[in-house]
């Protein structure tokens, strides 16, 4: 899956997560991409992004993760931008956990499985993925997705979108714990836990560090699980939480799997 990766200078975990295969078909390349935030891109970095066209992009960050870290877009991108609205005042989630648990294996673990828990019916995330999804019945041109780091409310997102296009389970779930490889987590670690315990004045183990900053794909069967609990099904879910119809979802299966 190396070729899925484009390597910007400081623009983690992009990538194309379209491609697969679908019955006879293949998803189409170089419409679907996927990333982390891009307010430390470079200048080379808003040139590639620039290069791609980007027809829209969707931030699934919070107000105020977007304000702490606004987006380098390319001069003078007229395209279609979706983020939200929702704005309860507050930090992320994800930083108040770092701010007040131990920071061991097993808080990161359970704090990332309760998150996948909750993260399909959020009213941001509602109302940001139903728009993506509606986006990618009617865009010409490459989507890019992205949320912080690119690997948990963007890798829900992605793979909602296999979900719905047909992509097999074992594509869908190699490409959401691609995310790993992506950012070295496994290389990183190390440097990531002092970056860790610099912040927060607390010891944060190796362990807590690939639990809280990788994925696994019992974070995404957890996601799955609720929604069926839920929804009866990711179909359901996709109709009744996000408002995909059927014909809908037809025209961005002909859309992106032509």
């Amino acid at each position: 899956m190396s070729d899925r990766l484009s390597p910007f200078e400081a623009i983690d975990n992009f990538r194309d997560y379209g491609g697969y295969a679908v019955d006879d078909r293949l998803l189409a390349r170089g419409r679907l991409y996927r990333a982390a935030h891009q307010a430390r891109a470079t200048d080379a970095d808003v040139a590639r992004l620039a290069a791609l066209r980007l027809a829209a992009v969707v931030d699934l960050r919070r107000p105020s993760e977007r304000r702490a870290q606004p987006s380098r877009r390319p001069p003078g991108w007229a395209g279609t931008l979706i983020e939200s609205g929702h704005d309860d005042g507050g930090e992320a989630p994800h930083l108040t956990f770092l701010k007040t648990a131990d920071l061991t294996e097993a808080s990161g673990r359970a704090f990332m499985t309760e998150t996948y828990r909750r993260l399909p019916f959020e009213a941001a995330h509602v109302d940001l993925f139903g728009r993506y999804f509606r986006l990618l019945g009617e865009a010409e041109g490459p989507v890019l997705i992205h949320c912080a780091a690119g690997k948990d409310r963007t890798g829900l997102l992605a793979a909602l979108t296999h979900s719905l296009l047909g992509v097999a389970q074992d594509y869908l779930m190699a490409d959401y714990l691609e995310t790993n490889r992506a950012v070295n987590l496994e290389g990183r670690a190390e440097e990531m836990a002092r970056r860790l315990t610099a912040m927060t004045g607390r010891t944060a183990s190796h362990g807590a560090v690939v639990a809280f900053l990788g994925v696994e794909a019992a974070y995404l069967n957890e996601a799955y699980r609720a929604i069926a609990a839920h929804s009866g099904s990711v179909g359901g879910y996709l109709q009744h939480v996000l408002g995909v119809d059927a014909p809908l979802a037809d025209r961005i299966r002909a859309r992106l799997a032509p």
